[in-house]
């Protein structure tokens, strides 16, 4: 891709994903993402309806009359973004490749960040850790976050999940929104998602594709696997073959969901036939209520 048609890719996934956010979903992003944590505000007399484990003794000594901490919700949030960039995402057959669907997801999220003032940050990863961006805020940031993920021609082909969310959990010291962002078609990364719910508000945001589920009706298909190179031959056909291809599908997708509630974590899929703001917005009411 020359530099031109870069350039024009970024300005239209901005476009798009300003107008998405400016028309849906200002107003339901920040409400959904309250109450991440509390933050010192002041300390005051103690009164007798206060908890007594709040009592500043430092305080308390120096005046000679008992002191309370008084705390208050966090104002800032901060939206950390991983996002997978395994050979599997450049693939597609809808009306556009995964990748472009989680780049547009990507800068959505992102720009309503901004709206709200929050910090926004983001890991890339593939087999291994391709680009770490610290939190900070500002559209120049985000914009910064956008070009990168576009520009970026991973290193790796394959997906190994655990260790960037290992990395994350590791390096996010604050509770903090975590959004992966992935087809999610790698294993081995259960124990470290439990273990970055349980500090951190988790969503699983799952890209997927119409082949995903379904064999098209036309002979021989060829199914290859992106991450591992190995082709399989399947009868597209035959009803016999599709109905099992969509079951196996269906039921690998239903033990996904189920473990990741089990992990505490909320789950979104968004397919590439799919308009984005219009799922996004509805998962963001559906939190909100």
């Amino acid at each position: 891709m020359n530099q031109a048609s870069f350039f024009r890719k970024v300005k239209k996934v901005e476009i798009i994903a300003s107008r998405l956010v400016e028309s849906i979903l200002a107003g339901d992003y920040r409400p959904i993402f309250k109450g991440q944590g509390i933050e010192f505000h002041e300390v005051r007399e103690y009164e007798q309806s206060d908890d007594s484990r709040l009592i500043d003794w430092n305080v308390t000594s120096r005046m000679e009359t008992p002191y309370t901490k008084v705390f208050r919700e966090e104002k800032e949030v901060t939206l950390f973004l991983i996002v997978d960039m395994s050979a599997s995402l450049f693939a597609g057959s809808g009306k556009m490749a995964k990748s472009e669907m989680e780049a547009l997801v990507f800068a959505i999220l992102g720009l309503s960040a901004v709206i709200n003032n929050d910090r926004v940050g983001g890991v890339f990863f593939s087999d291994r850790i391709e680009k770490w961006i610290s939190p900070a805020k500002g559209r120049k940031h985000v914009l910064r976050l956008i070009n990168d993920l576009l520009r970026l021609k991973p290193s790796g082909v394959g997906s190994e999940m655990g260790r960037a969310l290992r990395t994350v959990c590791e390096s996010l010291k604050r509770r903090g929104i975590c959004v992966i962002i992935s087809d999610f078609k790698t294993d081995n990364y259960w124990s470290e998602l439990g273990i970055l719910a349980a500090k951190h508000d988790v969503i699983a945001l799952k890209i997927s594709d119409p082949v995903d589920y379904e064999l098209p009706e036309t002979g021989i298909v060829e199914l290859k696997d992106a991450e591992s190179g190995k082709v399989l031959l399947a009868g597209g056909a035959l009803k016999g073959t599709r109905e099992k291809y969509k079951a196996y599908w269906e039921k690998h997708y239903s033990e996904w969901a189920a473990l990741c509630s089990r992990k505490r974590v909320r789950i979104l899929e968004i397919n590439t036939n799919d308009d984005p703001g219009w799922k996004l917005y509805r998962f963001f009411r559906k939190r909100k209520r």
